[in-house]
């Protein structure tokens, strides 16, 4: 059974009332565009309103967390949507860049009490990259119910 068959349980939200933000990085534009899109989809079909998203689009998966900062603080958004791909190369770059996204995105979250949902993927080769951003799990639609699972939990005062 490969990792992609454990997907988690998560509940149908409604979008109608939520504001949400997502920050997309613009390397590995095949990638990152198919993900972007599954996550606008899966946003409209859960109702969010046009009015009520706001994208923002950066270099790489390395602006991310200053991108998701800004946009919180701008926006006030009741979650957040961070995107990109990341892909092992020569070196341990990719290591360390995952790595420190990921924590930075988590800092973010923590220091504005906004949910933040770590979309990016990291992957060993362009193959591996293609399954999880492209494959017949659309991870797309499952960071944007993340999303709105989180923004109605924290609506309800983090219960």
């Amino acid at each position: 059974m490969s990792a992609d068959t454990h997907v988690p349980a998560l509940s149908a939200a409604s979008g109608r009332h939520f504001r949400i933000g997502v920050v997309a990085a613009r390397y590995n534009p095949r990638l990152a565009d198919a993900l972007l899109g599954q996550v606008l989809a899966g946003l409209r079909r859960a109702g969010v309103k046009p009015g009520n998203l706001a994208v923002l689009r950066v270099p790489g998966s390395g602006e991310l967390p200053a991108a998701a900062q800004g946009l919180i603080a701008r926006r006030k958004p009741d979650a957040l949507i961070a995107l990109g791909v990341i892909i092992r190369g020569d070196t341990i770059h990719f290591e360390l860049l995952a790595g420190s996204v990921a924590h930075a995105l988590q800092r973010v979250s923590l220091a504005a009490r906004t949910p933040v949902i770590n979309g990016v993927i990291v992957a060993e080769t362009p193959r591996q990259a293609a399954a999880r951003a492209n494959g017949r799990i659309d991870r797309g639609a499952e960071f944007a119910r993340a999303a709105l699972s989180m923004a109605a939990l924290k609506r309800k005062g983090w219960r």
